[in-house]
């Protein structure tokens, strides 16, 4: 048997992966987001280890004979999120995450300070990476910087207390903008820019490979062997690549989580940094991804339910009951709730209804925001392709998976084939559990074999056309209410 712990933002999960390749069953622990200030996230890592041991113990409970022939673990997490250690590892303040967007000016410091970034990271500076969120530590929380012995990722954190080691892998890593992400080894050059040396950076290790064994003290606790193997890892949509088998130049996968990832292998290195493309490695050796990102995807529609008091089974099943004519006089929505990234790099534009009316409902409401998710996809696959990038199919990962309505959406407008498979909505936990087999001594060929499709959704050309003009209305909204964004503006009293 083998562990995957999935770190994400809403909830860790933990899987149970058997040697032939069947998930046994999974746990997890929901986790809340602390904004303190506005365009603030942060979480309690301490509150991430007493979820994990949670869950761990829940599913040991559940499973306990499978549980006990646990012999490799994989992590994979969110990404960029910034763990402050001093030199006793202890932490020093809340993580700072993924969608705090309180660095911007940061950014903008760093890419002055770095003339090389570009070439060497392959990303823009963005408030979401790890690198911008140290400079603001050091600007408004000096006695904190000064004290910061080692700084983690999430999942690293984690590994911390399960084996005792600091250790990361290059897919995680690519995204602090301190790797350099051709070689996949951290840059001094980029380290510099930001006061900061290799001395405070954990080791590196490839995803598939062991980074320690679980401690003799936390594995008699779970009722495990000594000598449980845990893998490197990897970032989130790189775990979640694996878990899908896409492994190889031209796989792709489009993951609705919290955040919405459109990811396409590749075996070298390709920056575009100018489109606000991610260039990131893999959480497999001689492996890189090009990756659009939108910074609010499913929980967009968790966002709607909760401002129209209803569930998302309740509301998607009167999206998809709406006359197909009403949809194309929909309300547009932009769905930048956080900020946004591919393609704008714009951390201070926010969420828009445009087009309401009386006739306006809570199903066309939910309509639009399901299309807004979409085109906001949409806009990141041009900019992939703009850099050269095919693709001829995608699978569909996370929450938003489960829905067949939005994935025919998906398909019509991106003009792509998308396919779930079965426990895609598990991707990044299977992925971790099946690194954590590689670092046990699994064969590539057996572990990283392509989940059978579950259902798959073909392009329908009218509707294509019809949703390549409201991508125009779409683009048009954004560049018409972006100068509104500005910080600078003043405000009505």
């Amino acid at each position: 048997m083998y562990l995957g712990i999935d770190l994400g933002t809403s909830e860790v999960k933990v899987l149970l992966l058997a040697s032939d390749g069947s998930v046994v069953g999974t746990a997890g622990t929901p986790f809340t987001v602390s904004r303190p200030k506005p365009r603030w996230s942060e979480q309690n890592p301490l509150d991430w280890w007493n979820g994990t041991r949670a869950a761990l113990f829940a599913l040991r409970d559940k499973f306990p004979q499978e549980f006990a022939q646990i012999r490799g673990i994989g992590l994979s997490g969110q990404m960029h999120g910034a763990v402050l250690l001093d030199s006793e590892d202890r932490v020093l303040r809340p993580a700072i995450l993924w969608n705090d967007m309180r660095s911007d000016k940061e950014c903008d410091e760093l890419t002055e300070r770095a003339s090389e970034l570009h070439r060497i990271a392959g990303n823009l500076a963005m408030p979401g990476f790890t690198a911008p969120k140290l400079l603001w530590v050091q600007h408004n929380e000096p006695d904190i910087f000064n004290r910061t012995a080692c700084v983690l990722l999430p999942k690293d954190y984690l590994r911390l207390h399960l084996t005792g080691t600091k250790v990361s892998d290059p897919s995680d890593a690519a995204g602090t903008l301190w790797l350099d992400v051709a070689r996949r080894d951290w840059s001094d050059e980029l380290l510099a820019a930001c006061n900061m040396t290799r001395a405070q950076m954990p080791a590196l290790a490839e995803g598939s490979e062991p980074s320690g064994t679980l401690l003799p003290a936390l594995a008699r606790e779970l009722g495990l062997p000594d000598g449980v193997v845990v893998a490197a890892g990897g970032g989130d949509n790189a775990a979640s690549a694996v878990g899908i088998g896409a492994t190889e130049p031209g796989d792709g996968f489009l993951s609705l989580g919290t955040s919405g990832v459109l990811c396409v292998v590749g075996d070298r290195f390709r920056p575009n940094p100018s489109s606000a493309v991610h260039a990131f490695c893999h959480a497999i050796p001689d492996r890189w991804h090009q990756m659009s990102v939108v910074l609010s995807a499913a929980s967009c529609l968790r966002w709607v339910c909760k401002l129209t008091s209803t569930d998302e089974p309740t509301l998607l099943a009167e999206i998809a009951a709406l006359d197909p004519a009403s949809l194309e006089i929909a309300p547009l929505f932009l769905p930048y709730l956080s900020g946004e990234r591919t393609p704008h790099n714009d951390p201070y534009a926010q969420g828009v209804f445009f087009g309401m009316t009386h006739a306006t409902d809570r199903a066309l409401l939910g309509y639009a925001v399901l299309e807004g998710v979409t085109l906001a996809l949409t806009d990141g696959l041009d900019a992939l392709q703009a850099a050269g990038t095919e693709v001829h199919a995608l699978s569909l990962l996370g929450g938003g998976a489960r829905s067949k309505y939005w994935g025919q959406l998906l398909a019509d407008a991106l003009n792509t084939r998308t396919r779930t498979h079965g426990g895609g909505e598990t991707g990044a936990a299977l992925g971790a559990a099946r690194l954590g087999w590689l670092a046990a001594g699994g064969d590539p060929a057996v572990v990283l074999a392509k989940p059978p499709v579950k259902d798959e959704f073909i392009p329908n050309a009218e509707r294509h056309a019809i949703l390549r003009q409201r991508l125009k209305g779409f683009r048009e909204l954004y560049q018409h209410v972006r100068p509104l964004f500005d910080p600078a503006r003043p405000r009505l009293a």
